[in-house]
């Protein structure tokens, strides 16, 4: 793929996401993609595995995800520094909506198949948000 057909690709990815429209931001991943959360040490697999990760953010905060810096990689994959930003409105991880919001920085490592998404790897710290919506004590 071109550095071009990518761009456009992740435009439409990242926009069907944070307007949480599933079938969209599924459109733009392999059937056998791989999302990898490093912090909540989760594998999930295939679109359906994708929708399951989805749901996990989208149901407890909506957040929306803003790349601040997209770095291409040798290999034509990207390392994306983003945010993600959102209101605590449903259970996460065990913890039970609080109204706080959320601004966890995140490190997304992409590859891509096929002009599609293949997966990706997501590096966060999990304290941050236990912090932000007052779960886990310390420094704020």
């Amino acid at each position: 793929m071109t550095s071009e057909a990518l761009a456009e690709l992740l435009r439409r990815h990242l926009e069907a996401e944070n307007a949480r429209q599933m079938d969209d931001t599924l459109a733009t991943l392999t059937e056998d993609c791989v999302f990898d959360d490093r912090a909540l040490g989760r594998v999930f697999h295939g679109r359906d595995g994708a929708r399951d990760y989805y749901r996990i953010w989208w149901d407890a905060f909506a957040p929306t995800v803003t790349p601040e810096q997209l770095y291409w990689r040798d290999d034509g994959g990207i390392v994306a520094e983003t945010r993600f930003r959102g209101v605590h409105t449903g259970p996460y991880l065990g913890i039970e909506p609080t109204g706080c919001e959320i601004d966890v920085p995140v490190v997304i490592l992409a590859h891509f198949a096929d002009g599609l998404m293949a997966g990706e790897r997501f590096y966060y710290d999990v304290a941050t948000i236990g912090r932000q919506l007052g779960a886990v004590p310390g420094l704020v």
